[in-house]
């Protein structure tokens, strides 16, 4: 076998484990069985009461301590650990000097035996008998400091599950988030579905995607940036509430808060408005929080951030000429725009090049987004978008120039997008040209012209109302990381002989 260094150790310590696997298999030892019939997780071992007897379970070794005739050590999974007991009188001579000889912090063993409590008051498994379940060739990182470097965490997410209580505690949280979604959507007669991943055309958001190529079809295909058009073809189809947990690609920056392959939620309501979904997100959210955190508020960079009750509603326009002193009404074209941010001296970090190919609506995003939105700290309803940053979304009855759309925003970042449904298919297929005109004037995010879906809502579509979030993000905001990486257990990282 060749070996490689790592980083939580050299050749020495892999050669000396992989003789000690030569020593288990001249003791006629599996070093790697098939299968271990477990009674109990460590977990829920750790609960059991004194003198219980053939509790049997299964888990690493994260801590040994060989003392004579005597071996403690702590063993791990998933829901937590417990402390076992090896004595030579338990589990005989041989079986006992075996254990001495081979077993290492980082093995996987399967114990049976019966709990009592050491002197220090330690629940603890006193091991009759004992299997090896998996030899580890590696050392685990020093325990005291665990993972500190920060690729390496992203990169050996094993070991950071492994090593930080932390880390498993928040990983299971987003497991628990989406099952709490999940459940809350299905008692609401929502009804969970799935769409293709692969597209002909990258449709349902404003986004730069990630192409590639059928063989079979002898076409260019793109991975989805949205599941949005998908998820309303099946309310023409006659679905009235679908949802989907959808891996979504946008070929886009890397920053704290984005990321190019994410899980996003997304659900339709037919027969709801934008109005109704306002009150349905303050239900769900906040019934997602009382069960995965149990507080209606979070602390984001230093500010308690409070969600109960219901939220204030904010104009967008409102909001912009708060922050920047432009009226929307007043910059009708892009030049506009760009003129009024120019004179107010504002940067939006972005090439003078680069902004003279984006089309109105995308100059006004990049506008809220780098001005107006870091300063909009408590949850809030952000309402009353221009109609030219919407494509897909109806417009206001009222007022044409401006769609019925919210987002809910809170400590600077946008949590939720949702807006009524454009229906309409003539005004559809209009967007969808204004839209090719702007990526043919080099806007490279706005969307291309789906004429299949155009001629789905030609055979009719509810009114309906949907939503957007993005799981990640909102795993992010709730635990107050840092970086969205963080909350992702294998994030895509350059190979490391780059």
């Amino acid at each position: 076998m060749a070996n490689g260094t790592n980083d939580t150790g050299s050749d020495i310590y892999f050669d000396v484990r992989l003789e000690k696997v030569g020593k288990l298999r001249e003791a006629g030892v599996l070093p790697y069985p098939d299968r271990f019939e477990r009674s109990l997780t460590c977990g829920e071992a750790a609960k059991r009461s004194e003198g219980e007897t053939g509790v049997r379970c299964a888990g690493r070794i994260v801590s040994m301590r060989k003392m004579g005739k005597l071996i403690f050590a702590h063993i791990q999974d998933i829901s937590g650990k417990i402390q076992i007991a090896l004595r030579k009188d338990g589990v005989g001579e041989r079986w006992f000097a075996l254990a001495g000889e081979t077993l290492d912090i980082g093995d996987f063993i399967g114990v049976e035996g019966t709990v009592f409590v050491t002197r220090t008051g330690e629940l603890t498994i006193d091991v009759a008998d004992y299997v090896f379940l998996s030899k580890s060739l590696r050392p685990l990182p020093e325990k005291w400091h665990g993972l500190t470097d920060t690729e390496t965490i992203y990169r050996r997410r094993y070991l950071d599950l492994i090593m930080s209580d932390h880390s498993r505690s928040k990983f299971l949280a987003k497991s628990r988030l989406i099952q709490t979604i999940r459940t809350v959507l299905l008692s609401h007669d929502f009804i969970e579905v799935e769409t293709p991943v692969l597209q002909a055309k990258p449709s349902g958001a404003l986004a730069r995607p990630f192409r590639t190529y059928h063989e079979a079809l002898n076409q260019d295909v793109y991975l989805r940036i949205a599941p949005e058009t998908y998820l309303k073809r099946l309310l023409v189809g006659g679905f009235t509430r679908v949802f989907e947990f959808a891996r979504c690609f946008r070929n886009e920056g890397i920053s704290a808060d984005h990321l190019q392959d994410f899980t996003m939620l997304e659900y339709y309501a037919a027969y709801w408005n934008y109005e109704d979904n306002m009150r349905f997100t303050e239900e769900l959210i906040q019934s997602v929080m009382q069960d995965v955190i149990g507080t209606m508020s979070v602390v984001v960079a230093g500010e308690t951030i409070d969600f109960s009750g219901h939220w204030p509603r904010v104009s967008f326009s409102d909001v912009i000429f708060r922050e920047t002193g432009i009226r929307l009404e007043e910059v009708p074209a892009a030049v506009d725009v760009r003129q009024a941010i120019d004179q107010r001296g504002l940067n939006l970090e972005t090439s003078g090049d680069e902004m003279s190919k984006l089309g109105r609506g995308h100059v006004i995003d990049l506008l809220y987004k780098k001005v107006c939105r870091p300063k909009m700290i408590q949850p809030q309803f952000l309402t009353g978008h221009p109609l030219d940053l919407s494509p897909l979304a109806r417009s206001n009855d009222a007022d044409p120039a401006v769609v019925d759309r919210f987002q809910l925003v809170a400590g600077g970042v946008e949590l939720v997008n949702a807006y009524s449904e454009l229906a309409d298919p003539v005004d559809q297929r209009r967007r969808f040209d204004d839209q090719a005109r702007l990526k043919a004037a080099g806007d490279d995010e706005a969307l291309d012209v789906d004429h299949d879906f155009v001629l789905a809502l030609e055979y009719g579509m509810p009114p309906a109302s949907g939503w957007g979030m993005g799981i990640d993000r909102f795993m992010k905001f709730l635990f107050g990381e840092e970086n969205i990486k963080n909350c992702v257990l294998f994030p895509l990282m350059r190979p490391e002989d780059r």
